[in-house]
């Protein structure tokens, strides 16, 4: 049985949520400087957004507050699944990459966290 999770930082979905901004930041610090302010600032962002908004949803009491946070990550989470495509179309990532099989990774976990709050 697993131990509950007393702060944000022990939930598996915002641990590899955060792995992933990691992931994202190392690979955008080899794109184009013409990106700096376009595509690099958009994919960090995004990626910052689905492991904050994991964490604000995480203290949030209300079942209603945690799964809207849970489901702005969520379309955070797309937002980066879409820059990696535009990403790879440009010709600034040559194939699929840790980060990308960790997008699915995250998705599948806040779907699921998602869904066993509805049930409650």
């Amino acid at each position: 049985m697993r131990k509950r999770a007393e702060r944000f930082e022990d939930l598996e979905v915002w641990q590899y949520a955060h792995k992933l901004v990691l992931e994202t930041y190392k690979i955008t610090r080899d794109f184009p400087g013409e990106e700096k302010f376009g595509l690099t600032s958009q994919m960090r962002r995004a990626g910052v957004s689905i492991a904050a908004n994991i964490a604000e949803g995480f203290k949030k009491r209300g079942m209603k507050d945690k799964t809207n946070f849970y489901n702005i990550a969520q379309g955070s989470l797309e937002e980066l699944r879409y820059y990696f495509i535009l990403s790879h179309d440009l010709g600034y990532l040559n194939a699929q990459t840790d980060a990308m099989d960790n997008l699915d990774t995250v998705g599948r976990m806040l779907y699921g966290l998602i869904h066993s709050i509805a049930v409650k």
